[in-house]
């Protein structure tokens, strides 16, 4: 059984002249990012890869929640997750080695709970939450039953959505 956790970044300032891409945490995503290292590890144990949008504010998350302590893995910087919808995750998530057992993927909505209710193999309560969208610095972690290059329709199955309290 594998791990995908889909993270949602943590809370950012709005956009300024700089645009959207180079929009940084606020002060309490910062906070937010720092406490979500030790809720994410508690479910997920020990990352293999972690893959990352090249915007500001979702490097700035992990950068923050890997500098906590855990033995967090470099994180892989992608254009590709700025903009991606939950297909165009699916298909970066298939090129990774089968023997890869946990992936987190730190990015923005929808997109995040738009794949994880993809995904989600049950009509339930969790499921119409994630639905519906996930705060800023919210985590959802799937057990993934199936080789990454089989990611489809309820093919996994939503454990938990943590964030900070």
């Amino acid at each position: 059984m594998k791990t995908l956790v889909l993270l949602r970044h943590a809370k950012a300032e709005s956009e300024s002249d700089l645009g959207d891409h180079m929009r940084a945490l606020s002060a309490k995503g910062r906070d937010q990012a720092r406490e979500l290292a030790a809720l994410i590890h508690a479910e997920s144990g020990d990352v293999d890869a972690v893959l990352v949008s090249s915007a500001l504010r979702t490097k700035e998350t992990y950068r923050l929640l890997a500098g906590q302590g855990e033995s967090w893995p470099a994180g892989t910087s992608l254009d590709a997750l700025y903009e991606a919808g939950p297909r165009e995750v699916m298909d970066v998530l298939a090129e990774h080695d089968e023997d890869t057992g946990t992936i987190m993927i730190v990015g923005h909505e929808p997109t995040m709970s738009s794949l994880a209710h993809l995904l989600h193999d049950a009509k339930d309560e969790l499921g119409q939450q994630i639905r519906l969208g996930v705060p800023t610095a919210t985590a959802c972690v799937l057990d993934v039953p199936v080789p990454w290059s089989e990611l489809d329709r309820n093919t996994c199955h939503v454990r938990a959505v943590v964030r900070p309290a």
